[in-house]
């Protein structure tokens, strides 16, 4: 069927804001079908006079009395399809939402036929603050009922419905008619194995806009649709664990070969900086706001939850912790080293999540020097004593921003972190809004490059503490690496740290801050007094380097093996072969 979308606007009683919508929405040429929820009479007038003005591309439709938001919706799309469209963009009638994002709508609908796409709020200042908060909660909700992320905001009543897909469900299924039919009917049609992509798009609260929104009622009806497929997804529990290895409605087919010409030209597994930064801006926000407010213990208990979800749905981070588990267990196969299985990515997965809270408290003041001891404070003190700069290696092991953050409050030492913060930029902005010095001293970097070097010979020159991690890749570093026996297994370094070194000349150290029962131990501990890399012998220095910092890594993740945080697969590299490697 040729592709033919059309706009559904449920309304009732928004006389003042409907005439503007609907002549931000005609510009684009599509039919509209307004559809009356029993609204007042001077509603009714201007909505007639509105059907006169757009008689050729507007459809009036009216419902004898007030039937909620969903019964209104449900009543467009069916009239929508009836009429012969195989599309509907659902718009609320209020003008929140930006009109100028209907092709956007329409091009992604074109584009795959048989997804719903979904608007994504990015809100302005005008966002009532407990309604922002209030929506989060559903979107976990949601995100429990459909054991996905994939539906980014399911309250957002800007919308494109594939119809056949939507009306096969609302003619099968009692859904409510409320305002937690937005909610229901996407869940519902993610049970069906249905396609979802998002767009984000402007929305803005007018001063005087009329909301319908029943602070009491509509939170009760939404709180009992929660509890239906709350139910319902543990019925279907079986089922929707088994679709996430199958595909999805509305994603297009590919034949055998086209899914071998893709592998052979994406890499696979995915480097690291390419897998996305899961989990939003807003939950971490509400982690940290809960810390401030309730304190570390109650906060902590939503980690086992949150940490379930993602062990369900992470596949590729599950596989990735077998694997280091696996390699692990082979060179220190004792019954203190964590087997491969699920307990294990469970409690790695969990470390993770409690390091990255430790490190908010430690940023908002709720971790003090009684709570981190060092190991031997000796070259640390003897280095700070001497006023100069130097360059200290740490790695995904632990928490090494615990370092940092306590340095800054004590100003004990000039402590700046190079990082590479593509991969967690949602994470450091919450760590920036929890205190104001902890964007001072980062120094972000893609590369190792001249200009690089030149910055951190400053930094160095002034007497800071260079802070780097040795077990990860820039981006754009991808073929400077080097091949070391790690865990049993010849797994990529990054050359850039020695690299680094050689030219800024200055003192290495490495630093790993391991978290125990009474606390964090700190690990800091001399590497070279300088690093010389000679022109002819370079390649076999850089190797030499990378395995001794292998083994200083290795020694500490059989130390905290569950405190290694590299989720992805490490050896990939190497058991493919790289170009470009020296």
């Amino acid at each position: 069927m040729k592709f033919a979308p059309c706009i559904v606007i449920p309304i009732y009683n928004h006389k003042d804001a409907i005439g503007a919508t609907v002549a931000h929405l005609a510009v684009h040429g599509l039919p509209i079908f307004v559809v009356d929820d029993g609204s007042d009479a001077p509603t009714q007038q201007v909505l007639a006079a509105l059907a006169l003005q757009y008689a050729r591309q507007m459809t009036l439709l009216r419902l004898p009395e007030n039937g909620g938001k969903g019964a209104a919706v449900m009543a467009g799309l069916r009239a929508a399809r009836a009429a012969g469209y195989t599309h509907a963009l659902q718009i609320d009638a209020d003008g929140q939402h930006d009109a100028t994002d209907v092709p956007r709508f329409i091009d992604a609908a074109r584009a795959e036929p048989g997804a719903v796409i979904l608007g994504r709020p990015v809100y302005d200042d005008s966002v009532p603050k407990a309604r922002l908060y209030g929506r989060y909660l559903t979107h976990v909700w949601v995100w429990i009922e459909t054991l996905s992320l994939t539906i980014r905001d399911s309250m957002c009543g800007f919308r494109l419905y594939p119809l056949a897909l939507a009306c096969e469900l609302i003619d099968s299924v009692q859904l409510p008619t409320r305002m937690d039919f937005d909610i229901e009917i996407l869940v519902r049609l993610h049970w069906r194995r249905a396609a979802f992509r998002s767009i984000p798009t402007r929305v803005t609260y007018a001063a005087d806009g009329v909301s319908h929104f029943d602070v009491l009622w509509d939170n009760v009806r939404i709180s009992r649709s929660h509890t239906r497929l709350v139910l319902g997804m543990l019925w279907r529990l079986p089922m929707l664990l088994a679709h996430k290895v199958m595909p999805r409605r509305g994603v297009v087919d590919e034949t055998a070969n086209e899914r071998a010409e893709k592998r052979a030209v994406e890499p696979r597994p995915e480097a690291w900086w390419r897998i996305a930064e899961r989990g939003s801006h807003l939950g971490m926000s509400l982690l940290a706001l809960s810390c401030k407010l309730f304190g570390r213990g109650f906060t902590a208990l939503w980690l086992h939850p949150v940490v379930a979800y993602f062990l369900l749905t992470g596949r590729a981070a599950r596989a990735a912790s077998d694997d280091y588990f696996t390699h692990l267990h082979a060179v220190a196969p004792s019954a203190d080293t964590p087997r491969p299985g699920w307990l294990s990515a469970y409690r790695h997965m969990l470390a993770f999540a409690q390091s990255g809270f430790d490190k908010l408290a430690a940023w908002t003041g709720r971790v003090d020097d009684t709570d981190v001891t060092f190991d031997d404070p000796s070259a640390f003190e003897a280095l700070i004593a001497s006023g100069k700069g130097a360059l200290v290696i740490g790695a995904h092991l632990g928490n090494l921003e615990m370092m940092r953050a306590l340095a800054v409050r004590g100003d004990h030492a000039k402590v700046t972190a190079v990082v590479y913060t593509e991969h967690a930029r949602r994470f450091n902005q919450v760590l920036a809004s929890s205190n104001r010095d902890f964007a001072r001293h980062l120094l972000e970097v893609g590369d190792f490059g001249p200009e690089t070097a030149v910055l951190m010979q400053q930094r160095i020159d002034a007497g800071e503490l260079l802070v780097i991690v040795g077990d990860r890749v820039p981006a754009r570093e991808v073929g400077r690496t080097t091949d070391a026996q790690f865990l049993g297994a010849s797994a990529p370094f990054a050359q850039g740290p020695y690299v680094l070194a050689h030219a800024l000349g200055c003192p290495v150290y490495l630093f790993f801050c391991l978290k125990e029962r009474d606390g964090y131990r700190m690990y800091f501990e001399p590497f070279a007094e300088r690093i010389e890399l000679p022109r002819r012998e370079r390649a076999q220095h850089l190797a030499a380097w990378a395995q001794r910092y292998a083994l200083r890594l290795e020694h500490y993740c059989r130390k905290a093996p569950y405190q290694w945080f590299n989720f992805f697969d490490f050896w990939a590299s190497s058991k493919r072969g790289a170009n470009g490697r020296t």
